[in-house]
């Protein structure tokens, strides 16, 4: 096998290691419509923006209905289905197996991590380190995340490659200087393209060693 030229694999969580954005897709377009009924596509813009984030631009000062949503997506959250993207245990385990050390960079915050581990006790023994909205100050497309985990890893940024499937997740790991794969699981191959060093519909038939050549 050829030599890995990078150190560490961060990964989104939402789009990336589990195919749930076609999901939450489906709740924050029932609240948007319900709340904003003529603003067409606001729930993909919103995407890759923490729960704060949302908050500060759809209901700004108005705790009575952030509490009534939040409520409703804990409830959601609790009973999704937590389905890999297609070929992803087997190729985290690859890298994992050349000294690749792993982490989940997401916006979503702790309690939704506790949903993920009950759905998948494994993942804990996927990644050495979890990063959640409770870990940085700035939200993708800041690259404060991606920093923070390079740093919990003990590697530099350029030795990294970053795994994005929304657009201000791509512009958060490109930010933060390292390599761009792009998961074209939520928007088309097209769109995802000028954000990343390369494109990749899932996991199968990927080799770690074939990323950047």
């Amino acid at each position: 096998m050829k030599k890995l030229d990078f150190k560490a694999a961060l990964f989104d969580l939402d789009g990336v290691v589990f195919d749930t954005e076609p999901q939450y897709t489906v709740f924050w377009g029932g609240q948007c419509r319900l709340y904003f009924p003529d603003d067409e596509g606001l729930e993909h813009r919103i995407k890759g923006q923490t729960l704060t984030q949302i908050y500060d631009t759809l209901f700004p000062d108005k705790p009575e209905e952030q509490a009534k949503v939040t409520e409703r997506l804990n409830a959601f959250e609790h009973d999704m289905r937590y389905e890999y993207v297609p070929g992803f245990v087997d190729f985290i385990s690859e890298l994992r197996s050349n000294g690749v050390k792993t982490a989940i960079v997401t916006s979503s915050n702790d309690a939704k991590m506790e949903n993920v581990y009950r759905a998948h006790p494994e993942v804990k023994s996927l990644f050495d380190a979890v990063l959640t909205s409770e870990d940085f100050e700035q939200s993708k497309p800041h690259p404060d995340c991606y920093l923070k985990a390079a740093a919990r890893l003990g590697v530099e940024p350029s030795e990294c490659v970053g795994f994005e499937d929304s657009f201000n997740g791509l512009r958060s790991v490109r930010a933060a200087g390292m390599y761009v794969v792009g998961l074209a699981t939520t928007n088309s191959r097209e769109a995802v393209g000028p954000f990343a060093d390369v494109v990749i519909d899932n996991y199968v038939g990927v080799k770690p060693e074939e990323l950047k050549d």
